[in-house]
């Protein structure tokens, strides 16, 4: 079993068609089709359906699709480690909740690139469950995401800690006067969000009956929706603080049992942590305690 073989499986995969996957890699589909149909042959089984729309992978294909990427990830490490003489270098990919990176990865990320400019920094950023999704699979070497996290595969940190508040526009004086509100919509990110489920747990409690949320990617979407009474949402204080202090959202506070909550960076207890990552890190630590 070559790694290249594994590399053109993994793209064909992921395009669902071996045309695309040959577009990607640079070579022409009847390479693409004849290294899949060995290494189908070598492993003795299908790897894939093939129908008129492209190729869907099979249960014996998805199954063997996660080492993929623990195998690539497996080489670019050992590459790494013959390099890495412990001056930061080179590329270092992360992901990053968009309200961390909003408000605590900004400034940050600023002094590392100053201080380490060697180091080709890729920031990636998504709900909670995308991002773990992304660290397991190796797409990315760790992630900040909102606690708790709990998977085999992972270990994790506590970084930051953020208070979350609820989020309105300013005309609502209090939690109470949301009750009376008809159609009451929630503005989140999308489905993996841990804010977003914490919103709709927080509701539920209060006995809040909200419709169908309206998702947004962009957190100054988010913001603006809410400031102008399309519904509300649950973010970090500091997030919201510059759209409070101006006057457009008004802020609700909850009980530290419902607000507190840690932004933890994880990443794969297998993995080569590189001096890039060390030095980010240990940033990441002091600004967290500051």
């Amino acid at each position: 079993m070559d790694i290249s073989d594994l590399r053109i499986f993994e793209a064909v995969s992921r395009h669902g068609s071996m045309n695309r996957a040959a577009q990607e890699l640079h070579t022409v589909q009847s390479n693409v089709t004849a290294r899949v149909r060995a290494l189908e042959e070598e492993l003795g089984v299908s790897l894939f359906h093939r129908h008129a729309r492209g190729v869907s992978t099979t249960p014996a294909g998805q199954r063997i699709l996660p080492f993929v990427g623990r195998i690539t990830k497996l080489l670019a490490d050992a590459r790494t480690a013959a390099k890495d003489d412990g001056e930061p270098g080179g590329t270092l990919a992360i992901g990053s909740l968009e309200t961390t990176t909003a408000l605590r990865l900004s400034p940050l990320l600023g002094r590392f690139a100053k201080a380490y400019p060697q180091v080709r920094l890729v920031v990636t950023t998504g709900t909670t469950r995308r991002l773990i999704d992304d660290v397991v699979a190796c797409r990315v070497e760790g992630a900040f995401v909102a606690g708790p996290v709990s998977h085999p595969d992972l270990e994790h940190e506590a970084i930051f800690q953020e208070e979350l508040v609820l989020v309105t526009s300013p005309v609502i004086a209090t939690l109470e006067d949301l009750v009376g509100i008809a159609d009451l919509k929630t503005i989140v990110f999308q489905i993996g969000c841990s804010y977003r489920q914490r919103l709709e747990a927080l509701l539920a409690d209060l006995g809040i009956v909200t419709s169908k949320p309206l998702e947004f990617g962009s957190l100054d979407t988010i913001i603006s929706c809410v400031s102008a009474g399309v519904g509300i949402t649950l973010l970090p204080k500091g997030a919201v603080a510059a759209a409070h202090q101006d006057g457009r959202v008004a802020i609700h506070q909850l009980p530290p049992e419902r607000s507190l909550v840690d932004t933890l960076f994880v990443r794969r207890s297998d993995a080569y942590t590189s001096s890039a990552m060390t030095a980010l890190l240990d940033m990441a630590r002091s600004a967290g305690k500051a």
